[in-house]
């Protein structure tokens, strides 16, 4: 039988017994401190990124919501858990510096919101475990390999929202009878924009409206967007999901407003900031089901075995005050299909 050297509390307690009475109850006092100090050394504290593109003051309803989910769970920023916030406030070329910084921080899971911060996240690291908050089509951003089974570090939510442009599209028709030509505000640059036009596109065919594209790629791109959808007398705007369009929101909606444009937007914010309507997935509800995402993979779980999940709840917003600044009248069985209206 071959011997090997004991080690740890193990060769501790073998030399113990050879030395006198006294020093071993020296020794099996040490012995004891030992293993209490393993005992009570405290828990890591779980440290999560959240990484978005817009500025975290624009969407403090997702952010609270969030935190909410993690409060159900039983996570309390700065008491049992900390979060990293990073945000590149509009500025989608800020975002590969930011992921990079909290992998930097050393940073346990990170949170993304939208297809940009996914990308910046998942060229930062191969084995931090990222939760998408909301996605558009994380499939074919090729951030998954099947929504069933994701196979990677990445796994979350996905929006599907270019499954619901065209029925912003019919909602225009509702409260514009006499709607034949829709101005579409987006980002062609972004993932997900493509998809989104073939969806418009054969709602419009449809209900026979004409279709005027305006692509935004930066601020300065608004006005004269705006301005050329007043000139072709396009009779509404359709805004679509971008980090350009979104850090620009109330400019947006004031020239609507000022241009007597009927606009239907993809989220409330830009309803609360003042427009007329709003449809889609709630990216509040996204958020605080992230928080379910990110305890179970602290709890051990990968996230190549969680299946990416679909919207459940979506919202439908209306601002009465917006109809009224631009001459509309919105239809009472349109009214009474709002999840929410502004008096």
């Amino acid at each position: 039988m071959s011997w090997r050297e004991p080690t740890g509390k193990r060769f501790l307690a073998c030399t113990l017994s050879s030395l006198p009475v006294a020093l071993r109850l020296v020794g099996a006092m040490l012995l004891a401190l030992c293993s209490f100090a393993q005992a009570q050394q405290p828990p890591k504290t779980p440290r999560i990124g959240y990484l978005t593109g817009s500025s975290v003051s624009a969407i403090t309803d997702r952010t609270e919501a969030f935190r909410q989910g993690l409060r159900d769970l039983g996570y309390f920023d700065g008491k049992n858990m900390v979060i990293e916030w990073q945000s590149a406030e509009g500025k989608v070329d800020r975002l590969p510096a930011l992921a990079a910084e909290l992998v930097r921080l050393n940073i346990d899971i990170i949170v993304t919101t939208g297809a940009s911060p996914t990308r910046a996240a998942k060229e930062a690291t191969k084995t931090i475990p990222i939760v998408m908050a909301q996605d558009i089509d994380p499939v074919g951003s090729g951030f998954v390999a099947s929504l069933a089974r994701p196979g990677g570090n990445i796994t979350g939510l996905s929006s599907l929202s270019v499954d619901i442009s065209g029925k912003r599209l019919e909602l225009l028709k509702e409260i514009i009878p006499k709607l034949s030509r829709v101005a579409i505000l987006g980002t062609s640059t972004i993932p997900g924009y493509g998809q989104s036009l073939k969806e418009i596109e054969l709602a419009a065919e449809a209900i026979g409206v004409r279709l005027q594209y305006l692509d935004v790629r930066a601020a300065k791109d608004i006005e004269v967007a705006l301005r050329a959808a007043g000139k072709d007398r396009a009779d509404a705007v359709l805004v679509l999901q971008s980090l350009v369009l979104n850090s620009q929101r109330k400019k947006i909606v004031d020239l609507a407003v000022k241009s007597r444009l009927p606009a239907i937007y993809y989220a409330p914010e830009w309803v609360e900031d003042g427009g007329l309507m709003s449809y889609g997935v709630s990216f509040t509800d996204l958020n605080r089901r992230a928080a379910i995402y990110v305890d179970k993979i602290l709890k051990g779980a990968k996230p190549a075995d969680l299946p990416v999940e679909q919207p459940k709840k979506f919202e439908f917003i209306v601002n009465l005050k917006a109809a009224k600044q631009i001459g509309l009248t919105i239809p009472p069985n349109v009214l009474a299909r709002a999840d929410k209206v502004i008096r």
